[in-house]
Order: structure tokens, then C-alpha cells, then sequence
């Protein structure tokens, strides 16, 4: 299966997987409405180091739609049960980019025997989320406004270049993908259940620890938000984990910066200090905030 991508079915959905490269295993997972390929700039610098697993979420890329609502043990039973099924057992480097630093997080409380290192990657912070009421019913009927009105076909791949600036993941694959209802049913799903996600790892932290001793970095893009670094730093010092901001960097620190997302996966623990994938000159910075339902928050 290394190099070739592939589907596997977890809880009775396929799920489309690559896997590649050789060495300890890492788990990439992307944010709200990302892809599988959002993360080609960083492969290069990992693969020769590091067994990649990059997937796509139900509703996302090319796996199949959802079954049910997510959740936070949902996500991280996921992420355990694909581990399984690709015959990689043991612990795991796992990369959350925005909203899967949730995803991310509560593997490490719920399977920390499964997780070797923590990065997160401009992670989604709520400190007092408030779920809404029927967040199910209103993304779907949603869902099904948008679709009947054509609106995936006409405007997914337009809006997915306007929202992510200088894309680089290639024309065909982006039409592939943000052409279908299947991608914007999952991308609504996902965020109008977000606040529950988040409330749901609030209550996690209360009643699941982290594993002593477990590397976590907090790789933050505040690009000028003092607000946002300052909620992304409280996050680092919650988790007792490493805060580094990329600069310069947008929502999507694989993409503007992949050397130090690298860095980061390389080194748990060192990312301020000088390195063969980077310089700290590149971070330490302000840079931009991410926000839920933009750039794959």
C-alpha cells in the first residue's frame, strides 16, 4: 500500500488513505473542508524520515459521507481504527491542522498508548464553546439548498481558490473534489457540530489526562492577531507544550511553511532551536489567526 493511495473501511465507511515514506509513523490530518493533497507540500521533507499516513475524513476529499455526526471520541476511535487497519500499531506522531487538533488531542487522552508526539498546527481553540441547538438538521437543510441550487458544480472549486491563496494543489483534483455535494455536505456537517467537538474535549481534559511525558507542540500563525497568539499560547501552556509561531504563515502553515512544520514533526520538544529543515529565523513571530470555516479552520 506505501506510495499508492488506497480506501479502507473503518466502521463501515471508505475512507481514501495514502501511505508513504519509511521510518516512525505520522498521522497527517487536515482541517474544515481540506484535503488529502494539502499537505503535498510538507511529504518531500517527511517521507524519507517518517511512514506518512494522510486521510480523508467522511465527507472529505474522496471518502465516502458520513454516517453520523462527528465527534471527539468518534475522531480519535478514527484515527486509532485506520492505524489498525493499515497494520501500524504502534504509537504515532499525529499532525492536527485546525480543527483535527481537537481530533489529535483527544487520541492522545483516549488512546495514549497509540500516540508518540502531539503537533498542532494552528489548532482551533474554544475556551467556552456553546453548542447549538439541531446543529444536524440546519447543516443538512442547508446542504440541501445549496445542492439543489447547483451551487457545488458551480462554485465549489472557485470558492476553494478564493478561500486558499496561491493554491498549489493541482486544478484537477481540486475540481474532483469541491465539484461534489458529497465534500460541501461534509465540510457543513463538520462545522455545524464544531462547538460540540470542542465541549466534548473540554470534558475530556477534566477526566482524561495527557500521557506523562508526551511531546506536544503548539505551531501557531497568528500573522499579526495578538488575540489569537495569545489564545494559542494559553492552549501550549494548558497542554505543557512547546509554543512556536511561523512566520510569515497563513491558516495553512503546511502550505506557507513546511520546513518547519517538519522541523516540528522531526524534532518534539526542540522546534526553536536551529535545525537541518529550518532556521529559527523563521519563527517567533506574529502571524495570521485561523478561524473556524476558513482555510479549513
Amino acid at each position: 500500500m506505501t506510495g499508492r493511495p488506497a480506501f479502507v473501511r473503518i466502521d463501515g465507511v471508505a475512507h481514501h488513505v495514502l501511505v508513504e515514506g519509511a521510518g516512525p509513523v505520522c498521522v497527517l490530518s487536515a482541517g474544515l473542508a481540506m484535503s488529502w493533497f494539502d499537505w503535498d507540500p510538507v511529504v518531500p521533507l517527511l517521507a524519507p524520515h517518517r511512514t506518512l499516513v494522510r486521510f480523508d475524513r467522511p465527507g472529505h476529499g474522496l471518502s465516502q459521507p458520513a454516517p453520523a455526526p462527528p465527534t471527539a471520541a468518534g475522531e480519535a476511535h478514527r484515527i486509532a481504527a485506520l492505524l489498525d487497519a493499515l497494520g501500524l500499531p504502534g504509537p504515532a506522531t499525529v499532525v492536527g491542522h485546525s480543527i483535527a487538533g481537537f481530533h489529535a488531542e483527544a487520541l492522545a487522552r483516549l488512546h495514549p498508548d497509540r500516540t508518540a508526539a502531539l503537533v498542532l498546527l494552528d489548532a482551533s481553540v474554544e475556551e467556552h464553546p456553546r453548542p447549538g441547538p439541531f446543529p444536524g438538521t440546519v447543516s443538512r437543510v442547508l446542504g440541501d439548498l445549496l445542492c439543489a441550487a447547483g451551487l457545488p458544480a458551480a462554485l465549489g472549486p472557485a470558492t476553494r481558490r478564493a478561500v486558499v491563496r496561491h493554491d498549489p494543489a493541482p486544478a484537477d483534483l481540486v475540481r474532483r473534489v469541491y465539484r461534489t455535494s458529497r465534500v460541501l455536505r461534509g465540510a457543513l456537517l463538520e462545522n455545524a457540530h464544531y462547538a460540540a467537538v470542542a465541549a466534548e474535549l473540554l470534558a475530556l481534559r477534566a477526566t482524561h489526562p495527557l500521557p506523562p511525558g508526551l511531546p506536544v507542540t503548539v505551531l501557531a500563525a497568528p500573522e499579526g492577531s495578538a488575540r489569537w497568539e495569545r489564545r494559542q499560547r494559553e492552549l501550549a501552556r494548558r497542554l505543557g507544550a512547546r509554543y512556536e509561531a511561523a512566520v510569515p504563515s497563513g491558516h495553512l502553515v503546511m502550505k506557507d511553511r513546511p520546513e518547519t512544520v517538519a522541523r516540528a514533526v522531526l524534532s518534539p520538544g526542540h522546534l526553536g532551536r536551529p535545525g537541518h529543515l529550518g532556521h529559527p529565523g523563521h519563527l517567533g513571530h506574529p502571524g495570521r489567526p485561523g478561524r473556524p470555516g476558513q482555510e479549513g479552520a
